[in-house]
């Protein structure tokens, strides 16, 4: 079997290839170094000299939400043309299980919690990541249209908010956990008096590690068919305040966290309902705690040795 990842540089498509790695698959790891997934030509020779039988779809444009306010127009259309692209390629060929990434953000702003899949499209968006949200709602229906007219046993698995090694920590662009992490590691190491986030730190938010989810992918990918997308993520939340007092702790930072409450919040609570994936015999393994010590002393590593991802 010959599995082709998509995204496989970046922080959930490498940890998904080194799951099928493991397993003795053989994986054809693909990362904007190697092909440009937004040219459809370049995109259909690949899938033409590879013909894989499995394509995880892990790659796409992301981050926090000061990245998605100021480039909404690369947000959606780079991810709507990346997965298209990945889709019309693997059709052509005839790939046998499409895994589609897409993220728990397509759920309405004020949805109803724990977030069920059948909650999807039942009220407005998160405005701040809104054109992300719908190129990944696009790509649910995409999918989903492959295994209408075509039968295809394709799927969408929307995971939680993730974290964990080969995490974009860029402060411009990054999601919440590789931001704390960089800011306090550095705010330790020059024992700063203060460290200043963005908003109120009430919002609640779901985290998993990225080596918890690439097991679910492997499971769904071998288990799952069917037109109904899956939740992933651990079913336990946390407030940004008490995540952040914790990265604090972990990273021995001493000194006081301040809020700028004229920052955006995002969505205020977003936790999913993981009954699904859990029926299939998986489940989160990895506490939060250990998850974010871990990814701590990586990011240290990495940083010493130059190898932190911008």
């Amino acid at each position: 079997m010959t599995v082709l990842v998509a995204g496989s540089t970046g922080l959930v498509g490498s940890a998904v290839a080194e799951a099928y790695e493991l397993r003795g698959t053989k994986v054809i790891r693909v990362d904007r170094s190697s092909v440009n997934l937004t040219d459809l030509i370049a995109t259909k020779r690949l899938f033409e000299s590879t013909k894989p039988e499995i394509v995880i779809d892990a790659a796409g444009k992301v981050g926090g939400i000061e990245a998605n306010n100021l480039h909404p127009v690369d947000f959606l259309v780079d991810n709507l043309r990346i997965q298209s692209n990945l889709m019309e390629a693997a059709h052509e060929v005839d790939v046998q299980k499409f895994v589609f990434l897409g993220s728990s953000c397509i759920y309405p702003r004020d949805c109803a919690q724990p977030i069920k899949e059948e909650y999807l499209m039942t009220g407005p968006l998160e405005a701040t990541n809104s054109a992300y949200a719908i190129a990944k709602i696009a790509g649910i229906e995409l999918v989903n249209s492959y295994r209408k007219e075509y039968g295809r046993n394709w799927i969408s698995l929307m995971p939680t908010n993730i974290y964990g090694p080969r995490d974009n920590f860029n402060l411009q662009s990054a999601h919440v956990v590789p931001a704390l992490i960089k800011r306090f590691v550095e705010a330790s190491k020059s024992k700063d008096s203060t460290v200043t986030l963005w908003g109120s730190g009430s919002p609640l938010r779901e985290f998993i590690h990225v080596n918890d989810l690439a097991l679910a992918v492997l499971k769904a990918s071998e288990d799952y068919d069917s037109s109904m997308h899956l939740n992933i993520g651990t079913g336990e939340e946390i407030s940004i305040k008490d995540l952040a007092h914790l990265i604090a702790s972990l990273t021995n930072f001493e000194g006081e966290i301040l809020w700028d409450a004229s920052k955006p919040d995002g969505t205020p609570r977003k936790v999913l309902d993981i009954s699904r994936i859990k029926a299939l015999g998986w489940k989160p393994s990895i506490s939060l705690e250990h998850g974010i010590a871990s990814t701590i002393n990586w990011y240290r590593t990495a940083s010493a040795n130059g190898k932190i991802r911008a």
